[in-house]
């Protein structure tokens, strides 16, 4: 595809010799062997273990350039001086550079199915409706900050980071791991996002089973992302509706081999 702008992203650049050991320390996903070039997908939590923004961080010579959501950048930005420290690490926001889709750049660490993503002069190409980018990323399974949840909202495996390389569960550290990790020890991971396709879907609607399943996060022609219990969905099978009319489950793939290892929980139980 030809080169078009994600105009609801924006750059934030990490330029100093302590980069790697300050973004080691404090976000999710592992920052060693990371080639130049190189993007990784991961974000900064609370304390309490919520995303407070998602970022695809591309390895620079001089440190990393984070692309992360415009209305997220400035909360990023502020709490990575707050946690800076001494470290040798220069933080800004660049308003010169967008980011951008296509066929040209660095793969998408989050899904195959995207385009590869580049950072280009701003204005320097035309810019994507949200309607063509969700046409896209619904497809794929991926969740973005602002579409399908703000900040400090849900847990990384809610929006499946954990299944999109987001997450590191062998670091040895980063703000909000004790949870995290304390979580997927005991699989206790409640929520999911999903793939469905039915008719005339819309954000907020609800997706039934017996009992309320979940709620839509996102839609676009026929298919939509939904946030859904695990458990629920787990008994509800096949029978799904949204507003009277039946839903069909799209994925993710790894979703069915969760969903049986749910089923198998609870038959024990």
């Amino acid at each position: 595809m030809d080169t078009k702008i994600l105009s609801d992203r924006s750059v934030l650049v990490l330029d100093g010799p302590d980069t790697i050991a300050l973004l080691e320390r404090l976000v999710t996903n592992n920052t060693h062997d990371w080639a130049t070039g190189e993007a990784r997908y991961g974000a900064l939590l609370t304390p309490q273990g919520k995303v407070i923004a998602d970022f695809i961080a591309h390895r620079t010579e001089a440190g990393a350039l984070l692309d992360v959501a415009t209305h997220a950048v400035g909360d990023l930005s502020k709490r990575l001086q707050m946690f800076r420290l001494r470290a040798k690490v220069e933080i800004n926001v660049d308003g010169k550079q967008a980011v951008a889709i296509g066929d040209e750049g660095t793969a998408d660490p989050r899904s195959p199915e995207l385009p590869k993503r580049s950072f280009v002069e701003d204005g320097s190409a035309p810019a994507i409706s949200d309607e063509d980018w969700d046409a896209i990323r619904i497809p794929a399974g991926v969740a973005e900050w602002g579409r399908d949840f703000q900040g400090g909202e849900v847990f990384p495996w809610e929006i499946n980071m954990d299944r999109q390389g987001g997450v590191d569960l062998k670091k040895g550290c980063f703000v909000g791991q004790e949870v995290v990790s304390r979580m997927h020890r005991r699989g206790k991971l409640r929520k999911r996002t999903i793939i469905i396709q039915g008719e005339n879907l819309q954000k907020g609607q609800s997706l039934e089973g017996e009992t309320p399943v979940g709620e839509i996060s996102s839609s676009t022609s026929g298919k939509a992302l939904a946030t859904v219990r695990v458990d629920r969905l787990a008994k509800a099978g096949d029978t799904l509706t949204v507003e009277g009319n039946p839903v069909s489950i799209l994925g993710p793939d790894w979703l069915k081999e969760e969903l049986a290892a749910v089923l198998a929980e609870n038959e024990t139980d």
